[in-house]
């Protein structure tokens, strides 16, 4: 009856004491070919050892200069089991509802036109503004501390002509908060607010310390 307590004769426990090395199912089949008692399960028999602290001896470690089973089969597998892996390059379910080719353009959130160059990982490394890459393609590598600057307002607008490298500094002055909403104001305004704050930002550099002026490069 399930519940019910299982009690062991003197006898019956010294039995199991002696065969405690033994697997569970294989002491359990001992024990019942030697007493013929069929109320005895072998979770009986594993509780019964657990609680008297009787264990088999095996922790499941390799012992000290014991060769593992697999030793010199690298990749080995269950033969049949290659069946069900992935080949280089290949996509499945999701991955290959989403996967966008090489040279796929879209829109980010702030306006810019990306598009897709490699398929390498980090993710965020297989996009890139197109207007950079046509910039660069004429002007060489952006230098350090600089960012291109959209002219006319329309970020689509990937023309080189359309976008200025400027040191990042000058953006504040630009568009930050203390800026002249440069993107916002009329075409005729922004050459005006280009040039003043390159002359702002040139006064600054020039009126600050090597010093200072080297710390804040860093």
């Amino acid at each position: 009856m399930k519940g019910a307590r299982i009690t062991y004769s003197e006898a019956e426990l010294i039995f199991i004491e002696l065969l405690r090395e033994m697997p569970r199912k294989l002491l359990h089949a001992e024990f019942v070919a030697w007493t013929g008692r069929t109320d005895v399960s072998v979770s009986n028999i594993s509780a019964l050892c657990k609680r008297k602290g009787w264990t088999t001896g095996r922790d499941g470690r390799f012992a000290p200069g014991q060769v593992p089973p697999n030793k010199g089969r690298k990749g080995f597998c269950p033969r049949g089991s290659e069946k069900g892996w992935f080949k280089k390059g290949e996509r499945r379910g999701v991955a290959a509802r989403l996967y966008k080719p090489i040279g796929t353009e879209r829109i980010t959130r702030e306006g810019y036109l990306e598009r897709k160059v490699n398929d390498d990982m980090p993710l965020q490394r297989r996009w890139r503004t197109v207007h950079l890459i046509r910039w660069e393609e004429l002007n060489g590598p952006l230098p350090e501390g600089h960012a291109l600057k959209c002219l006319d307002g329309n970020k689509t607008n990937t023309d080189p002509s359309n976008w200025k490298c400027i040191p990042r500094a000058m953006l504040p002055r630009l568009n930050g908060r203390f800026g002249r909403d440069y993107d916002d104001a009329p075409a005729e305004l922004k050459p005006l607010i280009m040039a003043t704050a390159e002359l702002e930002h040139a006064a600054r550099t020039k009126s600050e310390p090597k010093g200072q002026e080297a710390e804040a490069r860093s």
